[in-house]
């Protein structure tokens, strides 16, 4: 019977039920859940994310940032993969069209960077500049072609018409910058924020500007992401004016207008 005390104590359960669905969709007290956006980065932003997700966290306390550092195209390849992410953020166009199946939305640029030549701390090799790169006897480390380090290499010695010899082929960035800290090359190319993280382990050599290139970091939301407006959000905050101060006092360049 509709009105009879077991129907009553079944409607009543039911009620319970979906409140305690809509509880936990909104967390304690009616408030959103929080939510922890996985960012995939390339491994020259890692002291950068670090303080851009610790100030996005402050300003959006629903919202965690945990990011995953590498090689460009090794991220990109861990979406092809079917690794779970939220964002992606490369160190080139090239690595972020690799993706681009896996992307949706649009992509931002929000930062820049250019290439020095690190070398041993004192440089005892007395690299002078590019032109010493040719100097047989050298031990150089660049990046992989495959990765945005070393297509941006490439691009530095064709401008600079040198044919360079060298010695190893990296996946990253830090990883042509591990090779020369650890004296297992005499210089490397890598990114003039790289030498930040290096301390005393490493010292370099300036690469005159019409020589140098101009590294560009597209950003981008993954398209199986489950927190699709938090994402985007972050995103676009990556390309405001308050995450440009922080890419600045990394050591990046940021675009002139930042976007909308």
């Amino acid at each position: 019977m509709p009105d009879s005390p077991r129907w009553r104590r079944g409607v009543a359960s039911a009620v319970l039920v979906l409140l305690g669905l809509g509880a936990s969709a909104q967390g304690c007290g009616g408030s959103p859940a929080p939510v922890t956006l996985t960012v995939l980065a390339a491994s020259s932003l890692t002291e950068a994310m670090g303080e851009l997700g610790a100030a996005y966290g402050r300003s959006h306390p629903r919202v965690r940032v945990r990011a995953e550092f590498g090689g460009s195209q090794e991220m990109a390849d861990r979406l092809a993969d079917r690794q779970r992410a939220d964002v992606l953020v490369t160190a080139d166009d090239a690595a972020m069209d690799k993706a681009a199946d896996y992307l949706t939305g649009r992509r931002r640029v929000v930062a820049h960077n250019s290439l020095t030549i690190a070398v041993q701390p004192g440089n005892p090799q007395r690299i002078r500049g590019l032109a010493s790169l040719a100097r047989p006897g050298l031990r150089i480390a660049v990046g992989a072609a495959a990765v945005p380090v070393g297509r941006y290499t490439r691009q530095v010695f064709a401008k600079a018409g040198l044919g360079v010899h060298w010695s190893s082929e990296e996946i990253s960035a830090r990883a042509v910058l591990d090779r020369v800290r650890a004296g297992e090359a005499d210089a490397g190319l890598v990114y003039i924020t790289d030498l930040r993280s290096a301390g005393a382990a490493a010292a370099s050599v300036a690469i005159p500007a019409e020589q140098n290139v101009t590294a560009t970091y597209p950003a981008s939301v993954v398209k199986d992401t489950a927190h699709e407006d938090e994402a985007k959000a972050f995103v676009a905050w990556l390309a405001s004016p308050e995450a440009a101060r922080l890419f600045n006092r990394c050591g990046f360049a940021t675009p002139v207008a930042p976007q909308r």
